[in-house]
């Protein structure tokens, strides 16, 4: 699997998580990174994406100012630092690797290798 998603677990409204997404195989600096997610019974949303190499980010609106999306090139991962969790939150979250062509950051469309996803769990 290139891409494998960790972090997730049971916390708090008002807590924090930090999801990792670490590859293999290839070189995530090289390439743009999104965030899905998967509420229970709704369809996956796109959450945030870093572009490669000058790592712009952004945000849905739902988790703009909560969330920050970051490179460690060292460690090769992305991560998803989520503060002041909601149970509006709780979701599947995936990683996903950007593919080459004009896409909208929430393009599904746009992303050719997808993690497994991590379950992110917000308790009110």
């Amino acid at each position: 699997v290139p891409l494998q998603a960790c972090g997730g677990g049971l916390v708090q409204a008002g807590g924090s998580l930090r999801l990792s997404c670490a590859a293999s195989g290839f070189t995530l600096v090289d390439y743009g990174i999104g965030w899905f997610r998967r509420a229970p019974g709704k369809e996956r949303e796109w959450v945030s994406r870093i572009s490669s190499s000058v790592a712009r980010t952004y945000y849905a609106d739902s988790v703009k100012g909560r969330f920050t999306i970051s490179r460690d090139n060292v460690e090769n991962t992305v991560n998803l630092q989520m503060n002041s969790l909601k149970p509006g939150d709780t979701a599947v979250y995936y990683c996903a690797r950007r593919k080459s062509g004009y896409y909208q950051h929430w393009d599904q469309a746009g992303y050719d290798y997808w993690g497994q996803g991590t379950q992110v769990t917000v308790s009110s």
